[in-house]
């Protein structure tokens, strides 16, 4: 079943002399549950279509549809909503508060839904318990390994039950055995609970993990291999 289409999408950036075009007619389809590569050198496009299929981005031109729905020209508000509910992230830099507790890290997307208290630690404790990590929940956030910051990371973008989690370098700040882990937690996740996982990489071992890969060029797609 089809989760996203991206149909002749354009993204330019600057203008005149100083334009560039990031992505540069990009058609694709996404199946709901699949495991999506994208792989290419930097200044490929392989982030910016990852920002657009995210929604963090609007295409200059062209369209994207999510579960039969265009939703390239809704409003900003309907946007956070849509990616709020709907979508996860895991970056190569954590984007944790610091200072602040595991527990409030991971709880942040719904506190931004106004989920009440009890009920957002209890989806919390949950969430780290997948990750191994219930036992840090009162720990601060700066106190943990790059490997057990990334994983509450990944409990944070599975907090809402999405049906996507976008992942960028995941593994990019990580030793190669804590990179296994992380890698073996999102494809467990992948195959376990149906989640789409798209994620954005260099690795190659990585990308051949997953179901397809789509590699980039000069802003645009030049081969997808199953």
């Amino acid at each position: 079943m089809t989760l996203m289409e991206v149909k002749n999408v354009q993204r330019v950036f600057g203008k005149g002399e100083s334009e560039f075009i990031a992505l540069n007619d990009v058609s694709l389809t996404i199946e709901k549950g699949e495991s999506v590569a994208i792989i290419g050198k930097s200044g490929s496009g392989k982030s910016t279509l990852m920002h657009i299929l995210a929604l963090l981005d609007r295409p200059t031109k062209g369209k994207i549809i999510l579960d039969g729905k265009d939703v390239t020209q809704i409003k900003e508000k309907q946007l956070n909503h849509v990616r709020n509910q709907q979508f996860g992230f895991v970056f190569k830099q954590f984007f944790m508060n610091a200072k602040d507790s595991v527990l409030d890290n991971v709880t942040l997307p719904l506190k931004i839904s106004s989920v009440p208290a009890k009920r957002r630690k209890e989806l919390a404790m949950k969430a780290l318990q997948q990750v191994d990590l219930a036992e840090k929940a009162k720990s601060k956030a700066n106190d943990l390994s790059g490997g057990q910051k990334q994983r509450v990371c990944v409990a944070r973008a599975i907090i809402n039950q999405p049906q996507v989690i976008f992942a960028d370098e995941p593994t990019g700040n990580l030793d190669s055995t804590t990179g296994e882990r992380i890698e073996n937690l999102l494809f467990d996740l992948n195959q376990s609970q149906g989640i789409t996982l798209i994620i954005v990489t260099h690795d190659e071992d990585l990308a051949a993990r997953c179901d397809r890969k789509i590699r980039m060029r000069d802003g645009k797609i030049i081969e997808e291999v199953k």
